[in-house]
Protein backbone atom coordinates (compact mmCIF):
# COMPACT_ATOMS: atom_id res chain seq x y z
CA UNK A 1 0.00 0.00 0.00
CA UNK A 2 1.77 3.43 -1.13
CA UNK A 3 0.99 6.19 1.70
CA UNK A 4 -0.11 9.90 0.46
CA UNK A 5 2.74 11.99 1.52
CA UNK A 6 0.70 14.19 4.52
CA UNK A 7 0.02 10.34 5.90
CA UNK A 8 4.12 8.91 5.62
CA UNK A 9 5.12 12.53 7.16
CA UNK A 10 3.02 11.67 9.87
CA UNK A 11 4.19 8.32 10.39
CA UNK A 12 7.77 9.64 10.24
CA UNK A 13 7.03 12.17 12.87
CA UNK A 14 5.37 9.24 15.20
CA UNK A 15 8.47 7.25 14.42
CA UNK A 16 10.74 9.78 15.54
CA UNK A 17 9.12 10.68 18.75
CA UNK A 18 9.61 7.36 19.87
CA UNK A 19 12.94 6.44 18.46
CA UNK A 20 14.36 9.40 20.61
CA UNK A 21 13.30 7.84 24.02
CA UNK A 22 14.44 4.79 22.89
CA UNK A 23 17.43 5.26 21.80
CA UNK A 24 18.64 7.69 24.84
CA UNK A 25 16.89 5.57 27.80
CA UNK A 26 15.60 2.26 26.77
CA UNK A 27 18.62 0.98 24.70
CA UNK A 28 20.72 2.49 27.92
CA UNK A 29 18.97 2.95 31.38
CA UNK A 30 16.57 0.18 30.75
CA UNK A 31 18.50 -2.01 30.98
CA UNK A 32 20.76 -1.17 33.69
CA UNK A 33 17.66 0.51 35.48
CA UNK A 34 14.70 -1.29 34.05
CA UNK A 35 12.36 0.38 35.92
CA UNK A 36 12.39 3.36 33.58
CA UNK A 37 10.19 1.21 31.44
CA UNK A 38 7.17 1.91 33.77
CA UNK A 39 8.50 5.68 33.10
CA UNK A 40 8.87 5.39 29.60
CA UNK A 41 5.43 7.45 28.75
CA UNK A 42 6.52 10.24 30.73
CA UNK A 43 10.02 10.32 28.57
CA UNK A 44 8.23 10.78 25.18
CA UNK A 45 7.15 14.24 25.89
CA UNK A 46 10.55 15.67 26.70
CA UNK A 47 12.52 13.25 24.39
CA UNK A 48 10.17 12.64 21.70
CA UNK A 49 8.77 16.10 21.26
CA UNK A 50 12.25 17.80 22.19
CA UNK A 51 14.13 16.03 19.35
CA UNK A 52 11.36 15.95 16.57
CA UNK A 53 11.04 20.18 17.56
CA UNK A 54 14.59 20.24 16.85
CA UNK A 55 14.66 18.32 13.48
CA UNK A 56 11.55 20.39 12.02
CA UNK A 57 13.58 24.06 13.09
CA UNK A 58 16.83 22.83 10.93
CA UNK A 59 14.57 21.10 8.37
CA UNK A 60 12.73 25.01 7.47
CA UNK A 61 15.89 26.54 7.95
CA UNK A 62 18.29 24.22 5.71
CA UNK A 63 20.88 24.04 8.45
CA UNK A 64 21.11 20.45 8.14
CA UNK A 65 23.63 18.74 10.49
CA UNK A 66 25.78 21.69 12.13
CA UNK A 67 22.32 23.30 12.77
CA UNK A 68 20.99 19.81 14.33
CA UNK A 69 24.30 19.58 16.26
CA UNK A 70 23.59 23.15 17.81
CA UNK A 71 20.45 22.45 18.72
CA UNK A 72 21.10 19.14 20.01
CA UNK A 73 23.04 21.56 22.79
CA UNK A 74 19.82 23.75 23.62
CA UNK A 75 17.88 20.67 23.84
CA UNK A 76 20.38 19.03 26.40
CA UNK A 77 20.28 22.43 28.47
CA UNK A 78 16.72 22.25 28.48
CA UNK A 79 16.55 18.66 29.37
CA UNK A 80 19.14 18.63 32.31
CA UNK A 81 19.39 22.45 32.91
CA UNK A 82 15.76 23.26 33.00
CA UNK A 83 13.85 19.88 33.46
CA UNK A 84 16.33 17.37 36.19
CA UNK A 85 18.28 20.66 37.03
CA UNK A 86 21.23 17.93 37.08
CA UNK A 87 23.25 20.29 36.25
CA UNK A 88 23.89 22.28 39.30
CA UNK A 89 21.86 20.10 41.68
CA UNK A 90 24.38 18.79 44.85
CA UNK A 91 22.42 16.01 45.05
CA UNK A 92 20.15 13.96 42.16
CA UNK A 93 22.27 11.36 41.03
CA UNK A 94 25.32 11.97 43.13
CA UNK A 95 26.49 13.97 40.23
CA UNK A 96 28.31 16.73 42.16
CA UNK A 97 30.33 13.64 43.65
CA UNK A 98 31.41 13.01 39.69
CA UNK A 99 33.04 16.70 39.27
CA UNK A 100 31.81 20.08 40.48
CA UNK A 101 33.28 23.26 39.80
CA UNK A 102 31.71 26.86 40.49
CA UNK A 103 28.70 24.94 41.68
CA UNK A 104 28.31 23.46 37.93
CA UNK A 105 28.48 19.30 38.06
CA UNK A 106 30.86 19.63 34.97
CA UNK A 107 31.80 15.59 34.77
CA UNK A 108 27.88 15.16 34.75
CA UNK A 109 27.64 17.44 32.16
CA UNK A 110 30.06 16.22 29.41
CA UNK A 111 28.92 13.11 29.54
CA UNK A 112 25.43 14.12 29.14
CA UNK A 113 26.14 16.79 26.26
CA UNK A 114 27.80 14.09 24.39
CA UNK A 115 25.35 11.03 25.06
CA UNK A 116 22.39 13.67 24.32
CA UNK A 117 23.82 14.48 21.25
CA UNK A 118 24.37 11.49 19.90
CA UNK A 119 21.78 8.93 20.90
CA UNK A 120 19.12 11.46 21.98
CA UNK A 121 19.25 13.57 19.00
CA UNK A 122 21.37 12.41 16.12
CA UNK A 123 20.90 8.56 15.79
CA UNK A 124 17.28 9.23 16.03
CA UNK A 125 17.16 11.66 13.18
CA UNK A 126 19.22 9.33 11.22
CA UNK A 127 17.65 6.13 11.52
CA UNK A 128 13.92 8.17 11.00
CA UNK A 129 15.70 9.63 7.63
CA UNK A 130 16.59 5.90 6.77
CA UNK A 131 13.27 4.53 7.68
CA UNK A 132 11.46 7.59 5.32
CA UNK A 133 13.89 8.19 2.74
CA UNK A 134 11.33 10.31 0.60
CA UNK A 135 10.84 12.80 3.46
CA UNK A 136 14.39 13.25 4.49
CA UNK A 137 15.82 16.61 4.95
CA UNK A 138 11.90 17.84 4.87
CA UNK A 139 9.80 18.93 7.45
CA UNK A 140 7.18 16.42 8.73
CA UNK A 141 4.58 18.22 10.40
CA UNK A 142 2.55 21.93 8.85
CA UNK A 143 2.73 25.01 11.22
CA UNK A 144 0.36 23.92 13.93
CA UNK A 145 2.27 20.57 14.29
CA UNK A 146 4.83 22.71 14.80
CA UNK A 147 3.45 24.30 17.16
CA UNK A 148 1.87 21.77 19.13
CA UNK A 149 5.23 19.98 19.17
CA UNK A 150 6.73 22.84 21.05
CA UNK A 151 3.79 22.75 23.54
CA UNK A 152 4.49 19.34 24.18
CA UNK A 153 8.33 20.10 24.82
CA UNK A 154 7.61 22.65 27.10
CA UNK A 155 5.16 20.43 29.45
CA UNK A 156 7.51 17.68 29.09
CA UNK A 157 10.11 19.96 30.56
CA UNK A 158 7.62 20.93 32.90
CA UNK A 159 6.51 17.39 33.95
CA UNK A 160 10.28 16.56 34.20
CA UNK A 161 11.10 18.67 37.03
CA UNK A 162 7.58 17.99 38.57
CA UNK A 163 8.04 13.77 38.23
CA UNK A 164 11.50 13.23 38.27
CA UNK A 165 13.38 15.98 40.04
CA UNK A 166 10.59 16.81 42.27
CA UNK A 167 10.63 13.68 43.58
CA UNK A 168 14.17 12.17 43.63
CA UNK A 169 15.37 15.41 44.49
CA UNK A 170 12.80 16.91 46.18
CA UNK A 171 14.43 19.44 48.16
CA UNK A 172 16.22 21.52 45.60
CA UNK A 173 15.67 24.28 43.92
CA UNK A 174 17.54 25.81 40.96
CA UNK A 175 18.97 29.89 41.67
CA UNK A 176 16.77 31.93 38.89
CA UNK A 177 19.78 32.84 37.65
CA UNK A 178 21.08 29.51 36.38
CA UNK A 179 17.73 29.06 35.05
CA UNK A 180 17.92 32.75 33.10
CA UNK A 181 21.43 31.57 31.63
CA UNK A 182 20.32 28.55 30.64
CA UNK A 183 17.62 30.23 28.98
CA UNK A 184 19.89 32.62 27.20
CA UNK A 185 22.24 30.04 26.12
CA UNK A 186 19.36 28.35 24.55
CA UNK A 187 18.28 31.43 22.10
CA UNK A 188 21.83 32.22 21.26
CA UNK A 189 22.58 28.33 20.24
CA UNK A 190 19.01 28.55 18.60
CA UNK A 191 19.67 32.20 16.71
CA UNK A 192 23.38 30.38 15.61
CA UNK A 193 21.68 26.76 13.99
CA UNK A 194 18.73 28.64 12.69
CA UNK A 195 19.96 32.48 11.49
CA UNK A 196 24.22 31.89 11.13
CA UNK A 197 24.37 28.81 10.10
CA UNK A 198 22.00 28.60 7.05
CA UNK A 199 24.24 31.63 5.65
CA UNK A 200 27.38 30.27 5.88
CA UNK A 201 29.35 28.14 3.75
CA UNK A 202 30.58 25.96 6.05
CA UNK A 203 34.00 23.91 4.51
CA UNK A 204 32.49 20.31 3.56
CA UNK A 205 35.09 17.55 5.72
CA UNK A 206 38.05 16.21 3.28
CA UNK A 207 37.18 12.69 1.85
CA UNK A 208 39.06 9.84 2.66
CA UNK A 209 40.22 8.25 -0.25
CA UNK A 210 38.78 4.87 0.20
CA UNK A 211 36.70 3.66 3.09
CA UNK A 212 37.41 0.83 5.56
CA UNK A 213 35.08 -1.88 5.82
CA UNK A 214 31.56 -1.30 6.76
CA UNK A 215 32.56 -3.23 10.07
CA UNK A 216 35.10 -1.63 10.88
CA UNK A 217 33.27 1.57 11.23
CA UNK A 218 30.46 -0.29 13.24
CA UNK A 219 33.58 -1.25 15.28
CA UNK A 220 34.86 2.16 15.71
CA UNK A 221 31.23 3.59 16.51
CA UNK A 222 30.90 0.77 19.27
CA UNK A 223 34.37 1.42 21.00
CA UNK A 224 33.19 5.16 21.28
CA UNK A 225 30.29 5.48 23.57
CA UNK A 226 32.26 2.44 26.17
CA UNK A 227 35.55 4.87 26.10
CA UNK A 228 33.97 8.32 26.44
CA UNK A 229 31.11 7.00 28.82
CA UNK A 230 33.49 4.34 30.49
CA UNK A 231 35.68 6.95 31.51
CA UNK A 232 33.89 9.73 33.14
CA UNK A 233 30.25 7.66 33.92
CA UNK A 234 29.89 6.22 37.17
CA UNK A 235 30.70 2.80 36.86
CA UNK A 236 33.16 1.14 39.26
CA UNK A 237 34.13 -2.79 39.74
CA UNK A 238 34.16 -2.34 43.54
CA UNK A 239 30.20 -1.51 43.64
CA UNK A 240 30.66 2.12 44.55
CA UNK A 241 27.68 4.26 43.14
CA UNK A 242 28.89 7.75 42.81
CA UNK A 243 31.84 9.28 40.56
CA UNK A 244 33.16 8.59 37.66
CA UNK A 245 35.06 5.03 36.86
CA UNK A 246 38.37 6.67 36.83
CA UNK A 247 39.81 9.81 39.04
CA UNK A 248 38.41 11.54 42.11
CA UNK A 249 38.61 15.24 42.78
CA UNK A 250 40.82 17.28 40.64
CA UNK A 251 42.31 13.63 38.91
CA UNK A 252 39.03 13.46 37.50
CA UNK A 253 40.19 16.26 34.60
CA UNK A 254 42.45 13.35 32.96
CA UNK A 255 39.48 11.26 32.21
CA UNK A 256 37.23 13.99 30.95
CA UNK A 257 40.12 15.58 28.26
CA UNK A 258 40.90 12.04 27.28
CA UNK A 259 37.18 11.26 26.84
CA UNK A 260 36.32 14.71 25.04
CA UNK A 261 39.40 13.88 22.59
CA UNK A 262 37.61 10.30 22.09
CA UNK A 263 34.40 12.72 21.28
CA UNK A 264 36.58 14.65 18.94
CA UNK A 265 38.61 11.88 16.99
CA UNK A 266 35.67 9.76 16.31
CA UNK A 267 33.14 13.04 15.06
CA UNK A 268 36.37 13.96 12.76
CA UNK A 269 36.17 10.32 11.67
CA UNK A 270 32.77 10.08 11.08
CA UNK A 271 32.77 13.31 8.90
CA UNK A 272 35.25 12.31 6.70
CA UNK A 273 34.08 8.70 6.46
CA UNK A 274 30.38 10.38 5.55
CA UNK A 275 32.36 13.00 2.97
CA UNK A 276 34.00 10.22 0.93
CA UNK A 277 32.00 9.76 -2.10
CA UNK A 278 31.88 5.60 -1.61
CA UNK A 279 29.86 6.44 2.03
CA UNK A 280 26.08 5.07 1.64
CA UNK A 281 23.33 3.81 3.56
CA UNK A 282 25.27 0.44 4.33
CA UNK A 283 28.19 2.31 6.22
CA UNK A 284 25.40 4.45 7.98
CA UNK A 285 23.45 2.00 9.21
CA UNK A 286 26.84 0.21 10.58
CA UNK A 287 27.78 3.29 12.36
CA UNK A 288 24.31 3.86 14.25
CA UNK A 289 24.61 -0.33 14.97
CA UNK A 290 27.89 -0.09 16.54
CA UNK A 291 27.12 2.89 18.72
CA UNK A 292 24.17 1.47 19.56
CA UNK A 293 25.15 -1.85 20.70
CA UNK A 294 28.47 -0.26 22.31
CA UNK A 295 26.45 1.92 24.59
CA UNK A 296 24.07 -0.97 25.31
CA UNK A 297 27.12 -3.06 26.35
CA UNK A 298 28.42 -0.41 28.22
CA UNK A 299 24.52 -0.28 30.50
CA UNK A 300 25.20 -4.22 30.82
CA UNK A 301 28.43 -3.90 32.39
CA UNK A 302 26.68 -0.71 34.71
CA UNK A 303 24.06 -3.56 35.95
CA UNK A 304 26.63 -6.19 36.70
CA UNK A 305 28.53 -3.97 38.62
CA UNK A 306 25.68 -2.77 40.78
CA UNK A 307 24.93 -6.40 41.66
CA UNK A 308 21.79 -6.70 39.04
CA UNK A 309 23.43 -9.68 37.29
CA UNK A 310 20.47 -11.96 35.68
CA UNK A 311 17.90 -9.38 34.82
CA UNK A 312 21.10 -7.13 33.10
CA UNK A 313 22.37 -9.62 31.12
CA UNK A 314 18.56 -11.06 29.98
CA UNK A 315 17.69 -7.26 28.91
CA UNK A 316 20.79 -6.70 27.60
CA UNK A 317 20.90 -9.63 25.66
CA UNK A 318 17.07 -9.01 24.35
CA UNK A 319 17.92 -5.33 23.42
CA UNK A 320 21.27 -5.67 21.43
CA UNK A 321 19.60 -8.85 19.85
CA UNK A 322 16.40 -6.45 18.92
CA UNK A 323 18.76 -3.49 17.76
CA UNK A 324 20.87 -6.32 15.21
CA UNK A 325 17.41 -7.62 14.08
CA UNK A 326 15.61 -4.07 13.36
CA UNK A 327 18.93 -2.68 11.73
CA UNK A 328 19.93 -5.91 9.58
CA UNK A 329 16.07 -5.93 8.35
CA UNK A 330 16.26 -1.88 7.85
CA UNK A 331 19.79 -2.34 6.01
CA UNK A 332 18.35 -4.93 3.47
CA UNK A 333 15.39 -2.42 2.71
CA UNK A 334 17.93 0.03 2.09
CA UNK A 335 19.24 -1.75 -0.57
CA UNK A 336 15.71 -1.20 -2.36
CA UNK A 337 14.88 1.76 -4.56
CA UNK A 338 12.57 4.17 -2.92
CA UNK A 339 8.87 3.73 -4.48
Amino acid sequence: MIMTDGKGRLKAAWTLVLLAPLCAEGAFTGISLPAVWLAFPLLIPIYGAGVLLARELVCRAGAGWPGLLLLGLAYELAEDGLGLQALTSPNLYGAAQWGRVFGVNVTYWESQIGYHLVFSVLIPVALANLVFKRHAGRPYLGRFGLIGTAIVFIVGIALTRLAIAGTQDPGYQEPWSVSVTILIAMLALGILALVVVPRLSLPRPTPFTRLPHAAMLGVVAGLAPIAFLGLIFPLRLGGASHGPAIGQGAWVAIPMLISLAVAITVGWLVARWSATPTFGDHHRIWLIGGALVGHSALAVASGIAGGQLVPTLALGAIVIALTILLLSRLARRSRQPVG
